[in-house]
């Protein structure tokens, strides 16, 4: 990989590792004559190990400063998984209590469990047990609230799915606007596998002729499979999965005609407690596992650190080399 200098001006203090070279008057004794005196091999290499410390460690302080390095780079990774939009409805609908009918590994739903709770405590459990996997999160009510675009690192996504835990839901739900914006968060990314938005809400809407003609179009040219968890009201809803009566004023029942009739992949859970919103994400864990392309950013590696590291250890050997050469004289 290539290597750089985030200030490589400062190599002009290189050549100031040659000092410990120059040879100062006082480093030596006069004498009338040394030709008597047995030769101090171990002397003469004392000096040079010595000198030649000094001048790494000022080799070492001066690339410490210039601030080498590795840049950071794109790197592509191949791995199996999809891209994922979580669109998460945080309506005040969805503080309503789910029905506690459903058992969740090791117990039943908590006593008065909301529905964004339920919802948000198996979203947790679905990011956190795909690492491979591209998440994104999206919330929306009266307006939409993009929270954590796609990620390399999903802990961004399960901290924001916490944060939906705070506070009460919007009244209005505009649903039209939250699938546009979905949708146009695929738009700026390369194409690298599957692509699909997890649609979790307990509710229909209303959406106007331009709007659905935008959404079908946007789905089609991004290539997004549609995931529709829809967590029912307790006795209220419609079931969506028995044949509809076309004459039904239900927003439900409308919303997923018009998903049915939409060319790319769709596919519709109904869940009446936490039980099916946990086999709902299980199932669609298991089909989004398909070969998946994408890149990942690398940071960039310093190692001043390591530089500086080696002058104080040069350093410290030179002083204890001094040491035990005037100890060596006493």
């Amino acid at each position: 990989m290539p290597f750089d200098l985030e200030h490589p001006a400062l190599l002009v203090l290189l050549p100031l590792a040659l000092l410990p070279l120059w040879r100062r008057p006082a480093d030596g004794l006069r004498f009338s004559s040394v030709a008597f005196l047995p030769a101090d091999r171990r002397g003469v290499w004392m000096e040079r190990v010595l000198r030649g410390l000094a001048m790494g460690a000022i080799a070492c302080g001066v690339m410490g400063l210039t601030g080498p390095g590795i840049p950071g780079a794109r790197v592509q990774r191949f791995g199996h998984g999809a891209e994922i939009l979580i669109l998460f409805d945080r309506s005040s609908s969805m503080d309503s209590i789910i029905a506690p009918q459903g058992v969740m590994g090791s117990g039943a739903d908590a006593p008065g469990e909301s529905k964004n709770g339920a919802a948000r405590r198996l979203l947790t459990q679905f990011v956190a047990r795909l690492p491979d996997d591209r998440f994104a999160l999206m919330t929306f009510g009266t307006s939409v609230m993009p929270v954590a675009p796609f990620t390399d690192h999903n802990q961004a996504v399960l901290a924001g799915l916490a944060a939906t835990g705070v506070g009460r839901g919007l009244p209005n739900t505009n649903l039209g606007a939250a699938l546009a914006a979905a949708i146009e968060e695929f738009r700026q990314r390369r194409y690298s596998g599957s692509r699909v938005i997890v649609l979790v809400s307990d509710g229909g809407a209303t959406l106007d002729q331009a709007t659905r003609q935008r959404i079908q179009a946007g789905l089609a040219r991004q290539r997004i499979g549609l995931e529709f968890i829809y967590i029912k009201n307790n006795g209220n809803s419609p079931n969506l999965l028995t044949a509809p009566d076309e004459a039904n004023p239900a927003e439900e029942l409308a919303l997923h005609r018009f998903f049915a009739s939409l060319s790319t992949p769709y596919h519709l859970y109904e869940a009446e407690d936490s039980t099916a919103i946990d086999r709902a994400l299980k199932d669609i864990s298991g089909r989004q596992n398909l070969p998946l392309s994408f890149f990942e950013r690398v940071q960039r590696r310093e190692f001043s650190g390591a530089c500086f590291a080696a002058a104080a250890l040069a350093c410290g050997a030179l002083l204890l080399g001094e040491w035990l050469r005037l100890r060596s004289w006493s």
